[in-house]
């Protein structure tokens, strides 16, 4: 009986890491040179998060959030955020019925299972804000009723830096709502060739299929709690988030969110390497997507720009990694 529940565990192990491997190599086939960003999107898909894409304009930020909904059998919505944008907007509003003389709900755009927020910081911190209570619980609340959103539920949301124009910077609150901060970069030489050359041709993200169903999805997220964290790992993360409240060069440390995000990002790392087990370079990888966005540094606002990334970075060097 041990050894059948044995061989069970590794056929779902390997089951896992093949389905996990097709999404990623379908991804990456037309956002091309970005494997470290691709891996980690697919870490917050699997660990139920949300991604804050941050970077320059026209470095595929957009690209990214459309070949992960086009390889992922979900619902797909994308919001254009503008500074005229009304939360009503996102969530949906109620509407009376002059036949049935009853408000009707009528729901919005965040009703959907992926939802790509287009350059969000572009709209009012009022209106960004109205994403909050679905980012953290998975459910809306308008008119005092409650509606569930579907899972799986993930905002892929992109950001231009907060100098540009026209822009708003995030507040705290939101930005502890998003699992991983990624700055994706300008792609190689080679790499942006070919960009250039399949993009004038045609649009590179239509011809995807889904490589992983929702209920697939749904099972890799339950594998991912099961993965093992031993005490010296959880140990070595918990000295980083202790680090970060007690470092002169912040004035505000990680939170208790960030801590349970690390957690979960790290646990969701380990399966997508093929491991049952996380080991402390998955908290190394992880450290600064996860925490630097949601930090303070001393004379800095938000967790906007490189400070705080720095600082995650000096703090890595100071902490004895367990064997």
């Amino acid at each position: 009986m041990g050894e059948g529940l044995a061989t069970a565990e590794a056929l779902a192990e390997d089951t896992a890491a093949a389905q996990i491997s097709a999404l990623k190599a379908q991804i990456e086939s037309v956002f091309l040179g970005k494997t470290e960003c691709i891996e980690l999107t697919l870490v917050a898909l699997l660990a139920r998060g949300h991604v804050l894409l941050e970077d320059v304009p026209g470095v595929g930020k957009t690209t990214l959030a459309r070949a992960l909904a086009a390889s992922t059998e979900l619902g797909f919505q994308r919001i254009q955020f503008t500074s005229d944008l009304l939360p009503s907007d996102l969530v949906g509003v109620s509407i009376f019925r002059e036949d049935t003389r009853q408000f009707e709900f009528k729901p919005g755009p965040v009703f959907t299972q992926m939802l790509l927020a287009d350059e969000i910081n572009r709209a009012t911190p009022r209106t960004q804000s109205a994403l909050l209570e679905a980012m953290n619980e998975e459910q809306v609340t308008v008119d005092d009723t409650t509606h569930a959103l579907e899972a799986p539920f993930m905002v892929l949301a992109t950001q231009n830096p907060l100098e540009f124009a026209g822009t708003y910077p995030l507040p705290e609150s939101q930005m502890d709502r998003f699992m991983l901060r990624i700055s994706i970069g300008y792609p190689a030489r080679g790499d942006e060739t070919d960009v250039i050359r399949r993009y004038s041709q045609s649009d590179v993200c239509e011809g995807l299929a889904p490589v992983l169903s929702r209920s697939e999805l749904l099972a890799l997220q339950g594998q991912v709690a099961e993965v093992q964290v031993a005490d010296e790992v959880m140990s070595y993360a918990m000295d980083l988030i202790e680090a970060t409240r007690n470092s002169e060069q912040l004035v505000l440390g990680a939170s208790t969110r960030g801590a349970m995000a690390l957690f979960r990002a790290v646990q969701a790392l380990a399966l997508l390497r093929g491991r049952d087990h996380a080991v402390p370079n998955d908290v190394k990888v992880l450290a600064v997507p996860v925490l630097a966005h949601r930090v303070l540094g001393v004379g800095s606002e938000g967790g906007s720009g490189r400070v705080t990334e720095a600082v995650i970075e000096d703090l890595l060097e100071t902490i004895p990694v367990p064997a």
